[in-house]
């Protein structure tokens, strides 16, 4: 299904200049250095191929040449007409092997000698007559190779527009070669059905997880393969499709195009695309990524952007009535989510994947905001308003511990919770208890309840467990949980009224324990609680009693524990409490409003 919808993805992005996408036999390649000849081969210049980016900062050229990106520990490999300054020049800027160095030269000057009488052409004999002249000792002449870094060099000739291997007949010859196909043996492929030359070796995918170009499909080890198959002829995908399903998936990590296309999430790299181009595969990776949780958020944005993302936002608010505005055939065109990640020895695993229709897509989005939707503890006139739609991120932020500038520790985070979180949202499925835990153990950790965390609660609460659970203070609610949850908050108040710069609340100190055992604590707090209430003034000191006699009255005794579900109650009626408390009247007015 992966590979399929891939090498469906190809013919699409193919017809669309912006996404670059190469023909078969060519790739995209980042370019640094260019070697300029005189029409007779010999050496005009080395010169710096980089362009600017839109900061002014120079950047590789990305080029199309001949061939794909070489498997590492391939052995000597050389390019046809590019490559690394090692293998065009014989130069490698400090060379901790320059016998390796030389005989990279060595092989791509007999490749290129070998080939000229076949190929014919002007330019590749002056190439030809370079390499035949070429003293690799000259390089160090040459300051350029140092500054451009890491990267490949093509060859041009003086005077002419376009580089050696552009020209036409050249890459006529090229084509030649590849329609020969290079595949070892011939077989059905098992991602068009066609027979053809079948792909000994898989390409290379960019920019996956740490572990640079990767393998989405290989097999390395006697232990995977059967019936005498080895390597890729053990899952036979054709030359052809291998190259399609690459080339697709590159454009989608590391193409011009990528960054509407990837997302991280966790330590997956996910990929994005619709069946045909729509409004909301342009702006999903942003809204993913919490791009634009405000309408503030968008002010950078262009006015083409902003209307998408209006018209986006709009379908998650109003629902199937604005899906049209949004893409008008929502209901027939096709999304996909794929989920990856970098795994040892270059291989790349598959986290997961799904697709279905973009109406689903925007119902199933609905819901888990709908699901997952609470008061905000901040709102839009705060200086850092709480998102409106929080982002998966910020939810897999609250189960990571904090370090000592209170930022997430993503490096703990807890493993495997990405895919089933992505997995409830697009699909509509459960959450997973994993993501509920430890949130739960977070909140216990650092005695904090705030939106987010709240929000993870309120969804499990309501689509896993089926409970009823409003999006503010619910002063009907007749749970102890929830009661207990309240009267907690309105302590803490009372003790930062009596106690003015205060350090440490209740909360700092007992929270942990009159979530989990309230039967232990509370009548201690209580005791505390009437010290603290006889140094309020009168009307606030009648105010504060009435509401703790009112949040306690259902409540005819303190439970002795709580399970882990009812203190998810008792953080969500904490959080209401002391939201209300901290809210003025004329902003409980305007959200009433609302």
């Amino acid at each position: 299904m992966i590979l399929q919808a891939l090498n469906e993805l190809y013919d699409r992005l193919s017809r669309d200049a912006k996404y670059e996408v190469s023909p078969p036999g060519f790739s995209l390649q980042k370019v640094v250095f260019r070697v300029v000849l005189k029409p007779d081969g010999v050496l005009h210049s080395i010169e710096d191929a980089r362009v600017k980016d839109q900061k002014g900062k120079l950047i590789p050229r990305q080029l199309r040449v001949p061939g794909q990106p070489k498997p590492s520990g391939s052995g000597l490999n050389p390019g046809f007409l590019w490559d690394t300054s090692q293998y065009l020049l014989g130069y490698k800027p400090e060379d901790d092997k320059p016998e390796r160095t030389a005989a990279a030269f060595a092989a791509f000057r007999k490749r290129h000698l070998d080939l000229e009488q076949e190929i014919a052409c002007p330019s590749f004999s002056a190439v030809c007559r370079f390499l035949e002249h070429w003293e690799p000792a000259n390089a160090s002449e040459w300051p350029v190779l140092n500054e451009v870094g890491p990267g490949y060099g093509v060859f041009q000739v003086l005077g002419q527009q376009s580089y050696v291997h552009q020209e036409p007949a050249i890459e006529t010859w090229w084509l030649k070669q590849h329609a020969g196909g290079g595949g070892a043996e011939q077989g059905q492929c098992l991602v068009t059905g066609k027979v053809g030359p079948v792909a000994r070796l898989q390409y290379k995918i960019k920019k996956i997880g740490s572990q640079g170009e990767s393998q989405l499909v290989s097999f390395n080890d006697p232990a995977y393969e059967s019936y005498g198959k080895e390597q890729s002829f053990n899952a036979p995908i054709s030359e052809e499709a291998a190259f399609r399903y690459a080339t697709a998936l590159n454009a989608l990590t590391d193409g011009p195009q990528s960054y509407k296309h990837r997302f991280t999430l966790g330590e997956a790299t996910v990929m994005f695309w619709t069946g045909e181009p729509t409004n909301t595969e342009d702006i999903f990776a942003q809204f993913a990524t919490g791009g634009f949780s405000s309408p503030a958020a968008t002010e950078a944005q262009d006015e083409d952007v902003r209307q998408k993302i209006e018209l986006f936002l709009k379908a998650l608010r109003k629902g199937r009535e604005a899906y049209g505005e949004l893409d008008s055939k929502a209901d027939q065109t096709p999304f996909y989510l794929l989920g990856l990640t970098g795994q040892a020895r270059g291989r790349i695993g598959v986290r997961f994947f799904y697709r279905d229709t973009l109406s689903t897509l925007l119902d199933n989005l609905r819901q888990h905001y709908a699901d997952i939707g609470m008061v905000r503890q901040y709102g839009e006139n705060a200086k850092h308003p709480d998102p409106e739609f929080p982002a998966l991120w910020q939810i897999l932020d609250e189960t990571c511990p904090r370090d000592s500038k209170d930022k997430p520790m993503r490096d703990q985070l807890p493993p495997v919770l990405e895919g089933p979180l992505l997995r409830a949202v697009i699909t509509g499925a459960q959450y997973p208890t994993g993501l509920f835990s430890a949130v739960m153990r977070r909140i216990h950790a650092d005695r904090e309840v705030n939106y987010v965390r709240a929000c993870v609660i309120a969804g499990y609460l309501r689509r896993n467990l089926k409970q009823e659970v409003s999006m503010g203070l619910d002063t009907e609610r007749k749970d102890p949980a929830y009661r207990l949850g309240r009267l907690f908050a309105v302590l803490e108040m009372v003790q930062q009224k009596a106690i003015e710069g205060i350090n440490a609340t209740i909360r700092d100190r007992f929270y942990s324990a009159a979530s989990a055992t309230p039967g232990a604590v509370f009548p201690r707090l209580l005791r505390t609680y009437q010290h603290h209430l006889a140094r309020l003034e009168g009307g606030t000191r009648v105010y504060f009693e009435r509401l703790a006699q009112e949040i306690l009255a259902p409540v005819k005794e303190f439970p002795a524990h709580l399970s882990l579900p009812e203190q998810g109650l008792f953080a969500l009626g904490y959080y209401h409490q002391a939201k209300d408390l901290w809210t003025s009247k004329a902003d409980k007015e305007q959200q009433k409003g609302e």
